[in-house]
């Protein structure tokens, strides 16, 4: 069975992504696009127009183009738009990179990517010099200056229009571990990213009088298309934050009018339960929408309560640019993501067999649509793995559909676990942690927790003889990788459960600790 939208299908623009994301510019002129929250500094949409095509002048001008790729490692500004969008006027290829990423992970990326340069911030800059080394990388570009790099207002040439650029070139290629391993190169073109602003359109309904807040990261698909792009695609005025600080975002709400609000379940929950929240007035809100990891009812329904708005949820993929579902204004359910965008298929379909079923039966949901990628860079395996022959993408997750069109994640499918919204893949963990001398064997799966959502918690296997704490394991690991994909709890095992095949089994170490807390 193939499900479609209830919303009608919507003409989906021939149009370079720049071109239609500033399509409001010169209307809009003198109207602020971005706004720096903690400074108030802020760009028109006439200035951000003109400083895209500065920036993709310059880069032109040094033979960058299509083919070419820039990484940009740093917090949200109003310079991380120009630098994004300077890229694609110059039809070139933007990778995003987080900023909290150690100088391995940066280096991986940047190898994989096969980045040209680097755009980051001073604070940065001693990882970024350190993460270039044997890469591909020619020059460091920083916002500001710094000592040992590029001022970013160097870039600023004679400003352009946009170079020629099919809708099948990439434009972007954020990393996501995807349904499994280790972080790929999603390759999104100008094409999906343009689909999936105009699906989402309808759905979510932002006005040009609209203020969002842009406390998410640029650098991921949820912070860089709902809100860089799509608000500005609107006419809306974003007020950026480079980190999440909750009595700052709270003022810079105030302050600012916030209207609409693009979070995730963490800070939903600070909304519902912080008494700070009390000391401020949130009266212009129209709406707080969820995404990037689930959110139960019980905590929409008392952020909502406090705040005195709707609150909803959407579901994506990096790979899906990356709405396929979210809430229309106005048609919240109770636990739902929404209904199907437009110009969308999808199927709930039996895991192991691939046979449709009915509705409210729990199953894999697939998609097909526009805003489906075109692939992992360099991984056409794993691009097999996640799209089959008929185009359709397998998410890994589990739900059902209601009788209304309404759909439901209960489960994953895949291993991933979800921290704070953030994508941590076990088997990277998994791989570190057996690069201990004391480690023998060693499963990591995700454990629910009331502010993260999930964390990762390890099951290890100590070789006879030898000896580490839990604190050992945990340093091992944060020397590593990021933050948010430190290990958060170590329980020592006998034995890692596994299939015939050697697999590790990890639904029966997440049955073990559901009746734990069961028993608690």
């Amino acid at each position: 069975m193939i499900h479609t939208s209830p919303l009608a299908d919507v003409a989906i623009p021939d149009s370079p992504l720049t071109a239609h994301v500033l399509r409001h510019a010169d209307v809009l002129a003198d109207k602020p696009a971005i706004i720096d929250g903690p400074t108030g500094r802020a760009l028109t949409f006439g200035q951000l127009a003109d400083a895209i095509a500065r920036v993709a002048g310059g880069l032109v001008a040094r033979g960058f183009g299509k083919g070419d790729v820039l990484a940009i490692l740093a917090p949200n500004s109003p310079e991380y738009a120009v630098a994004f969008h300077g890229v694609a006027t110059a039809g070139g290829t933007v990778t995003t990179i987080n900023p909290t990423y150690t100088a391995e992970e940066i280096e991986y990326q940047l190898r994989d990517a096969g980045a040209r340069y680097l755009v980051t911030v001073p604070m940065f800059l001693m990882n970024a010099q350190a993460a270039i080394e044997g890469t591909d990388v020619e020059q460091i570009f920083v916002f500001g200056e710094a000592e040992g790099a590029t001022p970013f207002s160097d870039l600023y040439g004679d400003p352009i229009g946009q170079q020629p650029v099919e809708p099948a070139d990439v434009v972007v290629m954020p990393y996501s571990s995807g349904t499994t391993g280790l972080s790929k190169g999603v390759m999104l073109t100008h094409h999906n990213l343009v689909a999936n602003l105009a699906q989402a359109e309808p759905v979510l309904s932002i006005r040009d009088d609209d203020v969002g807040i842009a406390v998410l990261p640029f650098f991921h698909i949820y912070g860089m298309q709902v809100l860089m792009n799509g608000a500005l695609a609107a006419g809306t005025t974003l007020v950026t934050m480079p980190r999440f600080d909750l009595e700052q975002f709270l003022q810079i709400c105030q302050d600012n009018h916030v209207t609409r609000y693009y979070l995730v379940p963490p800070i939903v929950l600070a909304l519902a339960k912080h008494p700070l929240v009390d000391h401020y007035d949130l009266s212009d809100a129209r709406q707080v929408f969820s995404g990037a990891a689930p959110l139960s009812a019980e905590l929409a329904a008392e952020a909502g309560a406090r705040i005195g708005c709707e609150v909803v949820q959407g579901y994506g993929l990096t790979e899906t640019s990356p709405i396929t579902h979210a809430t229309p204004v106005g048609g919240f359910k109770p636990g739902s993501i929404g209904v199907l965008v437009p110009n969308s298929e999808c199927r709930v379909v039996e895991p192991e067999t691939g046979v449709d079923l009915g509705l409210n039966e729990d199953g894999e949901i697939w998609i097909r649509g526009p805003q489906v990628m075109s692939g992992y860079l360099n991984n056409p395996e794993a691009t097999a793995i996640t799209i089959d022959e008929d185009g359709w993408l397998h998410t890994g997750d589990i739900g059902h559909v209601d009788e209304d069109g309404h759909y439901y994640i209960v489960d994953r499918l895949k291993e991933l676990i979800k921290y704070k919204g953030f994508q941590v893949a076990p088997a990277e963990l998994e791989g570190l942690l057996l690069t201990h001398p004391a480690v023998a064997d060693v499963a990591v799966i995700p454990v629910p927790d009331e502010e993260a959502g999930e964390i990762p918690k390890a099951y290890v296997v100590l070789k006879p003889g030898q000896d580490a704490t839990a604190e050992d394991l945990q340093e091992h690991v944060a020397g590593h990788v990021a933050t948010y994909k430190q290990i958060r709890l170590v329980e020592f095992c006998e034995d890692i459960p596994k299939s015939a095949s050697g697999k590790i089994l990890r639904r029966l170490l997440k049955d073990q600790e559901r009746r734990r807390a069961a028993e608690a």
